[in-house]
């Protein structure tokens, strides 16, 4: 029974609403995950307090918003200001809400896409406090992207799969190609058992045999790492530029083994499988220090956002959503005469664009392009 536009209307704003209200209570809460998680902190207990004073906020100092106007941005008991960025999150995630509600109204996505929205504000307000991509969100936001597919994403888990390893992929090898620009041909010290130069190694083998024979390969080498006193790795230059020849080849050679196509996604899954495998095996280990200090143009913890952005997107929305982070990136970066910026607010900007609009951003360019 198709609605008309009144009814659709009426039930629109009702829905709009809520998601507003719902919104900045979950706001609330993440103000509390911005916090705590960075510290190491239990995000249930203790129950929340005034930071200045300690001093436990009552039911009524704790309505979202409206507490922090009525008590004029001060604590009740002490009388110190508390930041008007609590009340921000808290309407920033109210508003994204009652978009994605106006967007994507359907029942049960709708409810996976405020969870999506959820994880990149605590990710982005962590990684301006911190520059720090927690593991615990990143990984989870990843599994419930995954969770989430077959109602999101079109395809279901496979696809969803295949574009998170892509697109963590892509990050990786843009920071591999970036820092042997920045040290000229020399990269980094290899890292055992299981480090940049498994994964540029995988991506090589992926690039010129498939993913699976890549990722085979990534885990043998992680494996013989890890059983001897020394690490297996070939030099970064010579892997990545065989990484890059690869697809190459495949393009200009007729009857080549592998497409183009086939020998990029080889690249791109084999570098991006061991790039979060590796990375969740750091987040239960300790990284080995170094003599020098690692040099890198992107921190891994964007590769692993990255992987959780292809999960719930798709790899080719994803970079969509990556050209959108690198431009607004880039362009408040110099207004504000950054060296270091945080990357993750961009990524998780250009990830709500990608995901709401990206699909129709590549339809236009195709068109544009008058490409059938």
């Amino acid at each position: 029974m198709l609605l008309s536009q009144s009814e659709t209307l009426s039930l629109a704003i009702p829905l709009a609403i809520f998601a507003f209200v719902f919104g900045a209570i979950i706001g609330s809460f993440l103000n509390v995950v911005i916090y705590r998680i960075p510290a190491g902190r239990s995000i249930v207990r203790p129950p929340s307090s005034c930071p200045r004073c300690g001093h436990r906020l009552r039911p009524l100092e704790l309505i979202p918003i409206l507490s922090w106007v009525l008590q004029q941005g001060r604590c009740n008991h002490c009388g110190q200001p508390i930041s008007a960025r609590y009340p921000a999150i808290e309407a920033l995630t109210g508003a994204l809400f009652a978009v994605a509600a106006a967007l994507r109204p359907e029942f049960p996505a709708l409810l996976f896409i405020w969870a999506f929205i959820a994880i990149l504000i605590a990710l982005s307000f962590i990684d301006i406090d911190t520059y720090e991509v927690p593991d615990v969100l990143s990984y989870g936001g990843l599994a419930l992207g995954l969770l989430a597919a077959p109602f999101i994403f079109p395809g279901g888990f496979s696809p969803a799969l295949d574009a998170a390893l892509m697109a963590a992929g892509l990050l990786a090898l843009i920071n591999g190609y970036g820092v042997l620009v920045v040290t000229r041909g020399r990269g980094n010290k290899p890292e055992g058992p299981v480090g940049l130069q498994t994964l540029y190694f995988a991506a090589t083998v992926g690039a010129w045999l498939g993913p699976a024979a890549g990722l085979v390969a990534g885990f043998l080498n992680w494996g013989l790492n890890a059983r001897s006193t020394r690490v297996w790795a070939a030099p970064e230059a010579l892997t990545l530029g065989l990484a890059l020849l690869g697809p190459l080849v495949a393009w200009l050679v007729p009857g080549w083994p592998l497409s183009a196509q086939e020998a990029l996604r080889g690249l791109l899954i084999a570098g991006g499988g061991i790039a979060l495998a590796g990375g969740l095996y750091w987040a239960f280990r300790s990284m080995p220090e170094e003599d020098e200090e690692e040099v890198v143009v992107l921190g891994f913890g964007d590769v692993k956002l990255a992987g959780m952005l292809g999960a719930w997107v798709g790899f080719w929305p994803f970079v969509v959503g990556m050209f959108v982070a690198v431009v607004v990136g880039a362009v408040i970066g110099l207004a504000l005469r950054e060296r270091k910026v945080p990357f993750v607010p961009y990524l998780a900007l250009g990830g709500v664009v990608a995901l709401f609009f990206g699909q129709q951003i590549i339809n236009w360019y195709i068109s544009y392009l008058g490409i059938g």
